[in-house]
């Protein structure tokens, strides 16, 4: 889940994607009329101490700190803070570094309440692991989105729901020139955060604008990522795959119905494109939040929850926001090679829903020749309401009734044979951990090898939201499930311990939001999985969504 914002795709007049001829930059040229926007870098003063801005709470959020039940929900009460916190349990000296948590954390400008989960400025939280030692920290990223707002106390770009008041129609009209090429998309880094090969450490949304540079130390917002290549376009998945080796992206194509498949090289910021693929159905690419590999493929899913440029025009938001569901264009899963850019393997799948992918592996025979492949996704029985379902007002006002829409490990199988058709299914039974399925991490020494083990969110029912922690095996069909009665636990990480064998040696994290408006680190044994060690926050924080892993001897 994230910040999803979409858009119009642009690109330049130079280095156009395979696929756009003449007359598809005519239209581009015609549509748009303006070159995408340059963001320039920009640096912002460290703070050391807390700074108290208790009027970030709105009075709706006030209401709700002085009921101490909805803190997940809640704006973050200041806008940074550091200090060491007390640890009950013992946390494991050799769990040395830092664990970053990206997320929404501030939902409203002024007395103005935003309406969606994924609509809130974003929070980086930093857990500093050292010697059985913890420090925690959590900072504002200062995106330009951000401080307009703080500094004009109203909404100056588009977020996932939201849309700039106008005052009247030409500056309506003026909006919507900003919207096609991009000035007015919002840089909100709100969703994930990733460290790359050469070091550095970037949070990003789906916005191409919205990748920002931060200290993994200090959390400081350091300046924009900014792309050196000519791809151009506005949108892309919040998700990239990135290791040691390699950076891996998917840029959704509007105007000519497909995905770019780039790649970027450690130490750049220039994005090499590997291949295309073009849409097999529908008017528009299906969302792409994020996207599985294996050793040698890219998975490239067409989901029938589709890109929808008439509802990115709209004031008010629709039920599907940005999106449209489209099941009469069916749906499919492509397979690139990752080496040449070829399409080695396209079918029609059953309709489903998604917003993350867990992984995926290729299937061999007994001479080793590759026959398919696996790609294990958390998958929501191709139902949409999950996404109207994180509006804040329903978070809010849960009443006790069981609504949270079923989700379960939903397993695609794609034949390498030539075969139109694949499979999905369900690679357990979704009741071992409660029908409820979403924010997963895995062993990444697996990342895109056969595996055994998911850590998640699940549900302890009834509710509605995820509320518990899962870690499924997928060899035995069964789960181990932690829940603490009222709490709302975010993405489980699983960090491996060094020199570890076994693929669940390691331990697990996540940060807690409270039942009683407080809150908590939360340290799990990835293999037994018992509470080892947890360490209070001085305040509640709110709901986050992803995370990265940063050693201590890390460059």
């Amino acid at each position: 889940m994230a910040s999803m914002i979409s858009s119009m795709s642009t690109v330049k007049t130079y280095g156009f994607p395979p696929g756009v001829g003449v007359s598809g930059i005519a239209r581009i040229s015609l549509i748009f009329g303006i070159p995408r926007v340059s963001t320039k870098k920009t640096k912002t003063a460290t703070m050391n101490v807390a700074t108290d801005l208790s009027g970030f709470q709105s009075p709706l959020e006030k209401e709700m700190v002085e009921d101490r039940k909805l803190v997940a929900w809640t704006s973050v009460p200041q806008e940074r803070w550091e200090g060491e916190l007390v640890v009950e349990g013992e946390i494991p000296k050799w769990l040395s570094g830092t664990y970053l948590r990206n997320g929404p954390g501030l939902w409203h400008v002024g007395d103005y309440n935003f309406r969606h989960l994924f609509d809130g400025y974003a929070t980086l939280v930093g857990l500093h692991f050292n010697n059985g030692h913890l420090t925690m920290g959590h900072r504002q990223i200062e995106s330009e989105a951000y401080k307009a707002a703080k500094n004009s106390n109203k909404l100056c770009y588009r977020e996932f729901s939201e849309v700039p008041k106008h005052d009247n129609f030409l500056a309506y009209i003026g909006d919507l020139a900003n919207l096609f090429s991009g000035a007015s998309l919002t840089d909100n880094a709100n969703t994930g955060v990733v460290k790359l090969a050469d070091g550095r450490v970037v949070c990003l949304t789906e916005t191409i604008k919205g990748s920002i540079v931060v200290d993994p130390n200090t959390l400081d917002t350091l300046e924009k990522f900014e792309y050196t290549d000519s791809w151009g376009g506005l949108i892309h998945s919040a998700h990239p795959i990135v290791t040691d080796s390699e950076f891996i992206t998917l840029l959704p194509d509007l105007i000519n119905p497909g995905y770019m498949v780039a790649r970027m090289d450690p130490g750049t910021n220039e994005r090499k494109v590997i291949g295309r693929v073009d849409c097999r159905g529908g008017p528009s690419p299906g969302w792409v939040h994020s996207f599985p590999v294996t050793e040698h493929y890219v998975i490239v899913p067409e989901m029938p929850l589709r890109y929808c440029a008439k509802n990115l025009l709209k004031a008010e938001p629709t039920p599907l926001y940005k999106f449209r569901w489209y099941p009469e264009s069916k749906a499919f899963m492509h397979v690139m090679c990752k080496a040449s850019g070829k399409i080695v393997a396209s079918v029609e799948v059953p309709l489903f829903v998604t917003f993350h992918f867990i992984n995926a592996y290729e299937e061999k025979d007994e001479d080793g020749r590759i026959t398919g492949v696996i790609a294990d996704c958390c998958e929501h029985h191709a139902d949409t309401t999950i996404l109207d379902n994180l509006r804040l007002q329903n978070l809010r006002s849960w009443s006790g009734e069981d609504v949270l829409p079923d989700a379960r490990v939903g397993r695609f199988r794609i034949p390498m044979d030539g075969s139109e058709k694949g499979e999905l299914f369900a690679a357990l039974n979704a009741d071992e951990h409660g029908r409820g399925m979403d924010m997963c991490s895995i062993n990444p020494s697996f990342l895109g090898k056969p595996y055994r083990y998911v850590y998640a969110c699940g549900a302890q029912r009834p509710c509605n939201f995820p509320n518990t922690l899962t870690k499924i095996d997928l060899v035995d069909g069964k789960a181990k499930n932690w829940y603490d009665e009222g709490a709302v636990p975010s993405e489980p990480y699983f960090v491996a311990r060094p020199g570890a064998v076994e693929e669940d040696d390691g331990v697990v994290i996540s940060m807690i939001s409270d039942k009683n408006g407080e809150g908590y680190a939360l340290i799990l044994d990835g293999s037994t999985f018992e509470e080892i060690a947890r360490a209070k926050f001085p305040y509640g924080l709110p709901y986050g969504l992803h995370g990265c892993w940063v050693p201590k001897n890390s460059d």
